[in-house]
């Protein structure tokens, strides 16, 4: 394992250079792979030496690069050592990297594989709280809420694997005068039988007909207005017709949303939502007053000032005129619930770009009230998805969008001619559908904004979540074929070939790739390391044949196609992705 080699490499250094070992553990970093060209397997990086203070900054850098590396001596473990440019590289000794790399794979700790790092020692654990997905009650499952749930549900496993305790929150947006608009409208275009029949598309139909109406210059428009707003304060004060409505509303969109998660992979600890806060909110108002932070605005809005000179240049409406709270209030009403009620050391927000202010001065107000744990808390903005359109038209439903996923990879798979003979090709065309909606959607940053494109997005050869899958069912079909052939043991000296040292160079950066997205929480450096292993699985697997091999050759690659089976699964289900065993 990596771990194994840093370790060693850190002890060297710390002899010569007088130092603990654990000092050079941030500065080791295993060399990614380049094309038509060997590469060293670790590099020491001496800038991060002469940053830490270990080295003078003042020095020449490349002076001590080279004096450094000539001090450092080779063993039986590492077996050349040279100065780069400002770096020293290390090459591992072959036999002795095939061994240790695979190891764990003869041991059933597969799933262990680069999880037991060091390097996740400098992370905080504990417990994360990740709110995502969140949609508006009453409305059927938009395709915009598909980047939400993917990437909270991705940020969720990341932790989870990682050894912290996660609680998946669902917080749905269930409260607020939208609520008092399809209430009031509810009441003129609503119909009970409907909405038995198909209750997320009679619900639809009847915002369609609010939205017009409000929208329209008719006499009309007021009235509906009005009737709104008496909705949502019989709501507010809790009068039992109102509130059995909005129960109805919630209930049965909870239940259709479920089905969706389910298709998705995705699940929840917890749904929450703005009503549960809702007189919490009222106290959050009384304790801004009592702080002296509550100001009244000209318009008789309770705001609170964000400006750093206190001359209301900036500032946070908390509370309406009429006395009803908004968005926020219910949202700092919430973040305080959940520190008393599950004691979170990180709590993660995941929506759109375009929610950062909102977050900013939530985080902001949290810290003017005395929650120093607010600086625990921390929003992951996302872009938006261009061009997302199925067949049927211009309003994209979640729903839709699967099933056309499902349909189109089918189709795919029924005209390719490697595709395997399986129990149930829909169940297996609908993972490989949303594996290369996943993919697609992670393979650039987070807050970038994409272009959705469903033949680029199911292209078998492409970097796609199509050839993820391709590649792990191919390995599946290759061990299942060789059943019995694989030993407990194996030579590690018959994996020298190049192509086998490649898979297991770059299987050395699985623990950085984790960390790395750990940190920043973006799982474009998963998705790529994976891609990456499968172009090498696919070398491999044209130039290391099982089939016709000697059995104690055919054992070896065997354990090596294993170990990278096991390593792009694992992967993958971080992701959120499950694997396909036939395709």
């Amino acid at each position: 394992m990596a771990c194994f080699f840093r370790r060693i490499i850190a002890e060297k250094l710390g002899r010569t250079l007088q130092h603990s070992e654990d000092a050079f553990i941030p500065a080791l970093s295993a060399v990614p792979l380049f094309k038509k060209q060997q590469t060293p397997d670790f590099k020491l990086s001496i800038s991060s030496l002469r940053s830490s203070g270990i080295l003078p900054s003042s020095a020449d850098i490349q002076q001590q690069t080279e004096d450094l590396a000539s001090q450092l001596k080779q063993d039986s473990v590492v077996e050349d050592i040279s100065a780069g440019s400002g770096v020293i590289n290390f090459k591992i000794n072959r036999k002795l990297l095939v061994q240790k790399m695979l190891e764990p794979f003869g041991k059933e700790e597969d799933e262990k594989f680069g999880l037991n790092s060091e390097l996740f020692n400098t992370l905080k654990k504990g417990t994360t709280l990740v709110e995502y997905s969140s949609p508006n009650i009453a409305k059927k499952f938009h395709a915009g809420h598909l980047r939400s749930t993917i990437i909270g549900n991705f940020i969720a496993n990341l932790k989870q694997s990682l050894g912290n305790s996660v609680i998946r929150m669902n917080y749905l947006g269930d409260w607020g005068m939208q609520f008092g608009l399809l209430g009031a409208g509810f009441g003129q275009f609503g119909c009970q039988e409907k909405l038995k029949q198909n209750p997320l598309q009679h619900l639809f139909e009847v915002n369609l007909h609010v939205y017009v109406q409000v929208n329209k210059e008719a006499e009309h428009n007021e009235d509906l207005k009005q009737a709104a707003r008496n909705f949502f304060r019989q709501l507010e004060q809790h009068e039992s017709e109102a509130v059995s409505l909005w129960q109805q509303f919630r209930e049965i969109t909870v239940d259709e949303y479920q089905h969706i998660y389910k298709r998705l992979g995705v699940h929840f600890d917890i749904y929450s939502g703005e009503s549960f806060h809702q007189d919490q909110a009222q106290e959050v108002v009384q304790q801004l007053q009592s702080r002296g932070l509550l100001k009244t605005s000209e318009k008789g809005t309770g705001v609170v000032d964000l400006s750093s000179t206190g001359d209301m240049s900036s500032v946070c409406t908390v509370l309406r005129s009429d006395g009803t709270t908004l968005y926020i209030t219910r949202d700092l009403a919430a973040a305080i619930d959940r520190t008393e009620k599950y004691c979170f050391d990180e709590m993660i927000y995941v929506t759109d770009k375009s929610q950062a202010n909102h977050f900013h001065q939530l985080f902001q107000i949290l810290l003017a009230m005395g929650h120093s744990w607010a600086d625990r808390c921390r929003h992951v903005p996302f872009g938006l998805v261009r061009g997302m359109k199925t067949r049927s038209g211009e309003v994209v439903f979640l729903e839709d969008v699967l099933d056309e996923a499902r349909d189109r990879m089918l189709h795919n798979m029924n005209q390719a001619k490697t595709t395997k003979e399986m129990d149930d090709p829909k169940d297996t065309a609908e993972k490989v559908g949303i594996s290369a909606l996943i993919v697609q959607d992670f393979k650039g940053p987070l807050q970038s904004d994409y272009t959705f494109d469903w033949d680029r997005m199911l292209q078998a050869q492409g970097d796609t979540g199509v050839f993820l899958q391709y590649t792990h069912a191919r390995l599946c079909s290759l061990i299942r074929k060789n059943e019995g052939v694989e030993a407990a043991l194996f030579d590690p000296s018959l994996l020298l070939e190049q192509t086998s040292i490649n898979i297991l160079q770059h299987l050395l950066r699985y623990d950085e790739v984790l960390h790395q997205s750990a940190q920043d929480l973006q799982p474009k450096h998963l998705v790529n390391f994976l891609l990456k292993l499968c172009h090498l699985i696919a070398s491999a697997h044209r130039e290391l044949p099982v089939k016709g091999s000697s059995q104690d050759v055919a054992q070896a690659r065997l354990r090596l196609f294993s170990g990278a089976c096991s390593v792009l699964a694992n992967g993958m289900r971080i992701l959120g992705v499950t694997p396909v065993e036939k395709m």
